[in-house]
C-alpha cells in the first residue's frame, strides 16, 4: 500500500523525491523509467529538475515502472504544488530582492515569465530558484550553497570575475545529473585500486569512446561521474562531492578541453574524495592554495608520474620520440606526460603542445548524452 509523504507547513518535497526513492528500492535504473515515460529520458530529467509537471500520462508511466497508481502520483503532484505555493509565499512575504539577485538559474528551469505583471514574474523567480536547488528560502540555500565561496578560498582576480551563484548553480546541476546515474555503493579501497587502470583510459582519444567507458568504471565503485559545461561567471574545471553515504560525485566542466587538463581534474577530484572525506571541494581557476589542494594535485601528479618514475621525467629529452616512449612506457596519453613537463617547469608551456590533445565541443557534446 503507497502511503503520502507528509508535507510540512514551511516545506516542499517534488514527486521526484518519492521517484529516486522507490526506484533505489527497486533497483531500476533511468533507463528503465524513461522507457516508460511521454518524452522519455528529457521527461524524467524534468522531473527531477522541477520543471515538468505529472499529468495523467506521466503519472501512468510511473504507475507501470515505479509503483504506485496513476491516482497516487496525481495526488503527489496536486501536495507538491500546494506546499511550494505556500513555501513561496513565505519567502515573498521576507525581502527576497537580494537573494534572487545573487542566486542565478538555468534558462530552462521552470515555467516562463513572458507576459506576466512585475509581481508574476518575481513569484515565478523565486520559485524557479526553490524548485531548482530543493531549498525552501534564502537561508537554506545558504548553508548548503552559499559557503562554498568561503570553502574554496577563492583569490580575488583581476583577469575575470567569478559568480559564486553561477558556480552553485554548476554544482547543482551535476547533483541533478548525479541522481540518474546509477551506481554501487560506494568503496574507496576498490577505487584506490582501480586508478592504474583508470589513468590507462587516456590513450583512448575520443571522449565519445573514452566517457562511458570511465562511468562504468567509476560506477562500480559508488561514484557518478558527470559532465556539465561551465556557465558564464562559473571558472570550475572540477568538484567532488559525497551525494550521501553511499554515493560520490565527481564533477567536470572540460572547461580547457584539453586531455592533460581533463585527466589531471578527473584525478585531483578523486583524490579529494579519498583523501578528505565528504567535504565538498570545487577547483576553479582563481581559488587558493592550501593542504588539501596541494595533496590532490600531489595525489593526480603521483598517480600520472609514478614517484619511481619522476627522476627519469626529469630528465627525460624533450623531443616527440622520447615523451612517447615514456607514455607508451607509462601506458598513459602523451599529451599527459607533455603536461607534467610543462607543469614541473621541465619544459616551456608551447613545448610539444602537437601531443596534446584538444577537443572541441562538436567533438566532446556527442559522450554527454
Amino acid at each position: 500500500m503507497m502511503h503520502e509523504p507528509a508535507f510540512d507547513r514551511d516545506w516542499f518535497s517534488k514527486p521526484a523525491d518519492s521517484l529516486l526513492a522507490m526506484m533505489q528500492r527497486r533497483r531500476l535504473t533511468p533507463s528503465d523509467v524513461a522507457r516508460e515515460l511521454p518524452g522519455g529520458l528529457a521527461t524524467l530529467r524534468g522531473l527531477l529538475i522541477g520543471d515538468v509537471a505529472i499529468d495523467e500520462a506521466v503519472a501512468g508511466g510511473l504507475a507501470a515502472t515505479v509503483g504506485g497508481t496513476t491516482t497516487f502520483w496525481l495526488r503527489r503532484q496536486g501536495l507538491y504544488e500546494a506546499c511550494l505555493g505556500r513555501v513561496v509565499d513565505a519567502v515573498l512575504a521576507s525581502d527576497s530582492n537580494a537573494w534572487l539577485a545573487t542566486v542565478p538559474v538555468p534558462a530552462s528551469a521552470g515555467p516562463t515569465t513572458r507576459g506576466r505583471t512585475a509581481d508574476d514574474r518575481r513569484r515565478a523567480a523565486v520559485e524557479r530558484r526553490l524548485v531548482f536547488f530543493d531549498v525552501n528560502g534564502a537561508e537554506a540555500w545558504s548553508r548548503r550553497y552559499g559557503t562554498l565561496r568561503c570553502e574554496t578560498r577563492f583569490r580575488e582576480s583581476a583577469a575575470f570575475e567569478v559568480h559564486p551563484g553561477a558556480t552553485a548553480m554548476w554544482l547543482r546541476q551535476g547533483e541533478l545529473e548525479a541522481a540518474l546515474v546509477s551506481t554501487d555503493v560506494w568503496d574507496p579501497n576498490g577505487l584506490s585500486a582501480s586508478i592504474g587502470e583508470i589513468v590507462k583510459l587516456s590513450r583512448i582519444g575520443q571522449p565519445v569512446r573514452f566517457l562511458p567507458r570511465l562511468r562504468v568504471m567509476l560506477a562500480r565503485f559508488g561514484v557518478a561521474l558527470v559532465v556539465v559545461r561551465a556557465p558564464e561567471g562559473c571558472r570550475a574545471s572540477g568538484a567532488a562531492r559525497m551525494l550521501s553515504p553511499t554515493k560520490a560525485m565527481v564533477l567536470a566542466s572540460f572547461r580547457h578541453r584539453s586531455d592533460d587538463h581533463f585527466w589531471f581534474t578527473l584525478l585531483h577530484e578523486i583524490g579529494h574524495l579519498l583523501l578528505h572525506g565528504g567535504r565538498t571541494f570545487i577547483d576553479e581557476e582563481g581559488a587558493s592554495d592550501d593542504e588539501p589542494e596541494n595533496e590532490a594535485n600531489a595525489f593526480a601528479a603521483d598517480h600520472i608520474i609514478p614517484q619511481d618514475l619522476q627522476q627519469e621525467l626529469a630528465s627525460l629529452h624533450p623531443d616527440y620520440a622520447s615523451v612517447i616512449r615514456f607514455s607508451l612506457k607509462l601506458r598513459i596519453a602523451p599529451g599527459l606526460t607533455v603536461g607534467q613537463m610543462q607543469h614541473r617547469g621541465l619544459i616551456q608551456r608551447n613545448w610539444l603542445n602537437k601531443l596534446r590533445r584538444t577537443w572541441t565541443w562538436d567533438e566532446i557534446d556527442p559522450a554527454l548524452d
